[in-house]
Parts: structure tokens; sequence; C-alpha cells
């Protein structure tokens, strides 16, 4: 048995925020065995959440060692900007979703423990996603986000939706899995590397190989699937509606940064996005993707519903932004997936502090049961204002600018069709999003089905919320702070 050296110790030092996740990972089984207990569980999920997003900010700003990768590793993962900057959108939003989830589960009856410990193993997966730079890398570590997803989605199993959630979702990504594994296979049989690097070298020669090509569009319909872009979108409003809101809230913000942030580092390491059918092909699902999600959510009652269709749309516009800059896409689609994923857990959040009484006899996801809520909880309504006018792209949030620089990206990469696509999807959302406000500020019904407590705010789940609001406005009116960090996400 050899001896651990420094320099071995040196060689983790880059994987210090995952390995504090899988420390607490750890800690928390242990936790479980000994003595169930909701307060002590979801306390040293926060704080091990907490750690690992505070060592990562030290590594980015210096204040903390950030080692040398070690050659093996090297291979299979790679810690650079692009990573670290996607690691700390994950690790805020996995935080925030298990603040949400400890309000919601407070009064279950069956075991709470476990859905920490599911959150933070899918956590690992996400993180590992957005260092990935090997094919094998990038299928471990895309199932070891998945996996627990299944059991997320049907951690409130008393509830048949959230069963017929989790079973969807299984069914129709493991599915998807076989699709990317197969895509896989057949790059590998024609360049005869897994590594992303090394297929680009080999790619110059092979780039109009029918393997190659079959292989990357077996590859991107499974990323697409991930992705919830047309025509794999299916399953996204029922798996949405049916899951638990937390979870729901999980799947819309650090399962979409990790999935697309691994698409991105993939396309462009690879150099499969200079492949004109790949384009092709990524044009055609940003083009379905923004006008079937937006089209068939101006007919949805029910708000998760409603941000499913909405999500779908929203990664069309991504996408635009890949195909149009290539490889300047790093950066802008980061920034992209960061406001979205914040964006989508303010929203979310609303409809799990409405739901978190009233677990068992269902969810606040139906948009009746908003109908005049600014005239009992005015600030709330703010929140949820605040979020459908950033979704909607209107000008004073976060989700102005992204859209602004969405639109700029297709202008510089003279695809003059798909920038006007935005901006049309844009005003069909616009729609949708103006409905759900009105609902708000309607006169109240007499009956109040669903409410939150009386003192929301001061809780860590209001707290939150209000928290990403601030985040929100305070980038829409001032964008060049976020502009410069989300300047430095670039791929080494």
């Amino acid at each position: 048995m050899t001896d651990i050296t420094m320099n071995d110790l040196m060689g983790l030092m880059p994987y210090a925020p995952i390995l504090i996740i899988v420390i607490t990972v750890i800690l928390t089984m242990i936790a479980i065995t000994i003595k169930r207990s909701h307060f002590i569980t979801g306390t040293i999920t926060v704080i091990g959440l907490n750690l690992a997003l505070f060592t990562l900010l030290g590594q980015m700003t210096g204040m903390v060692s950030s080692g040398t990768l070690m050659p093996l590793a090297e291979q299979l993962f790679v810690i650079d900007n692009f990573a670290q900057f996607n690691m700390v959108v994950i690790l805020i939003c996995a935080l925030a979703c298990c603040t949400l989830s400890y309000a919601y589960l407070a009064n279950l009856q069956d075991n709470k423990e476990e859905l920490y410990l599911l959150i933070l193993i899918s956590t690992v997966g996400a993180l590992l996603m957005v260092c990935a730079q090997h094919m094998a890398a990038f299928f471990i570590s895309l199932e070891l986000l998945s996996v627990p997803l299944y059991g997320l989605l049907a951690y409130t199993f008393s509830r048949n939706q959230s069963l017929e959630s989790g079973l969807k979702y299984l069914v129709l990504s493991a599915t998807a899995s076989a699709t990317l594994l197969m895509g896989m296979a057949f790059i590998y049989a024609q360049v005869g590397a897994l590594g992303f690097k090394q297929i680009s070298v080999v790619l110059v020669n092979a780039y109009d190989s029918p393997l190659v090509i079959l292989g990357a569009a077996m590859m991107m319909f499974g990323i697409a699937f991930k992705l919830s872009a047309a025509p794999f979108h299916m399953w996204t409003p029922d798996v949405y509606e049916g899951g638990p809101a937390p979870i729901a809230t999980y799947l819309a913000s650090v399962s979409k940064v990790a999935m697309m942030a691994l698409a991105v580092r993939f396309l462009l390491d690879t150099a499969l996005l200079a492949l004109p059918s790949v384009q092709m092909l990524l044009m055609v699902m940003a083009t379905l993707s923004i006008l079937i999600g937006n089209m068939l959510a101006l007919r949805q009652s029910n708000l998760k519903r409603l941000l499913g269709y909405s999500s779908i749309a929203h990664m069309g516009y991504v996408l635009i932004v890949v195909v149009s800059i290539g490889a300047a896409a790093d950066s802008v689609s980061s920034m992209y997936m960061a406001v979205y994923a914040f964006t989508s857990i303010g929203a979310f959040g609303v409809v799990t502090l409405m739901s978190s009484p009233y677990r068992l006899s269902g969810e606040a996801d139906k948009l009746v049961y908003y109908q005049g809520l600014f005239w009992r909880r005015p600030v709330l309504t703010a929140v949820m204002t605040i979020m459908m006018l950033s979704l909607a792209g209107i000008p004073l949030t976060a989700g102005f600018i992204t859209k602004l620089f969405a639109i700029l990206a297709a202008v510089q990469g003279a695809q003059w069709f798909l920038a006007a696509l935005i901006i049309l999807g844009s005003a069909i959302g616009l729609f949708y999003y103006l409905r759900v406000m009105l609902t708000l500020f309607k006169r109240p019904k007499a009956y109040v089905e669903f409410d939150v407590v009386g003192h929301w705010g001061v809780r860590m789940g209001g707290l939150m919320v209000i928290a990403v609001t601030v985040l929100i406005i305070g980038f829409g009116i001032l964008p060049n702070n976020m502009i410069e960090w989300a300047a430095l996400a670039r791929i080494w």
C-alpha cells in the first residue's frame, strides 16, 4: 500500500468543492443511520453546500489554493473558468432547492431525510458534468445526475401524479441515455478516441463520415431530451406538473444548467459544431423549441405546466446562441442559463411556498389558485410578477439583458431568421406571462384553497426567494457585474 504524498493531496485540491459534497453525502447517510431527524439532516446538507460554495469562490478569487489536476484525472475532467462559473450557479441553485424542500416537507408523515441525500448525490453528478471532457466522464456524470431524479420526482408517492412523474422520467430518460450511448459508440467506431480534444484532432479528416454524422445526431437527440428541447420535449410539462414543487425547481435549474454546460463543452471541444449537419440540426431544434414551447404555453391553466413549456422555449433561445457564435458561445450561454435558473427558482419558489402546507392534498399549481393573491400577499405577488417579467425579457430585469445578448449573438452570426425568431417568441411569450400577472391582481376569490403561512418572509425559503428577486432586479438595472463575471466563463 503506497503512502499518500503532499503532491497527491494537492492534485485533489481542484476537486475540493466536489469532495466536500461527497463527504456531506457520507455524513448525511451516517446521520440518518444514527437518528432520523429532519432538522439535523437538512442542516448538514445546507452546511455542506455552503462550505463547497465558499471553497469554490475562494479558489476563484485566489484566497484558497487551487492546486493542479492529477495526470489521470486530466484526461477525464478539466477545472477551468467555464466549469467554475457553472459550478457556482449549480451550488447556489442546489442550496435554494434544499431550502425550499425543508419547509415543503415539514409536515410530511413519511421519511423526509432521504430527499436531501438524493439531492446531494445528483448535485455531485451536476458538478462533474460541467467539468467532463471525455465520453466516459460525460455519460457517468450524466447518469449520476439523472438516476437520483427518478426517486426525487416520485418522492411524494402518496400523490399518484408524483409516482407517474417519476416513472415517466425513468422510462424516457433511460431511452435517451441509450440513444446517447449509441451515438458515442458510432463516433468512437470512426474516430477511435473518447477524449473531446482527441476527437477534434481526428475529426479534421473524418468530418464527412456517415458514422460520425449519425453518432453526432444520436448524441444531439439524447442531449435535446435532457434539455427538453423540441421535438424531444413531451415529458417536460407532465414531469414538472407531477413532481414535487422543489424537485421541479431542481430540474428546471440545476439539471438544465449542468446539461447545457456539458453540451456546449462537448460541441466546442470536439469541433462537432463545425459540421454543417450538426448546425442544421441545432437550428431546427431551436426553431421548433421556440415555436412549440410558446404556442403550447398559451393554452395552459396550470402554472407548473406553463413554466415547463416556457423552459422549452428558453432552451431554444440558448441553442440559437450556441449555433450563431460558436466558440464565443460559452460565456453568453452560461450567463443566460444562470439568469434562467435563478428566475426559475423564484417562480417555482412561490409555487413551493404556496404548496407547503397542503402537500398531501395537492399543490398550488393551477392559475386559479393565484387569483387575487396581491390583495392578501403583496410581497409574494411582487416576487412572482418580477419573475414573469424576467422570463418575458422586460427591461430592468436580468432576463432582458440575457434576451438582448441572445439577439446580439444571432445578429453577430448573421442568423437573421433566428434573431427574428427570438423576437417573435418573446412577443408570444409576453401574452401568457402577462396572463399570469393579471390573475394575481384580479378580484380575490371568496374561498382561498392555498395560501402561504403568515410569517413566510422571515423563514429561510421566503428569504431565499426574496434574495433571488433582488438579484434579478439588481442585475437588470446594473448588469455590468453580471456581464464581466460571465465573460470570465471561458473554455480553455
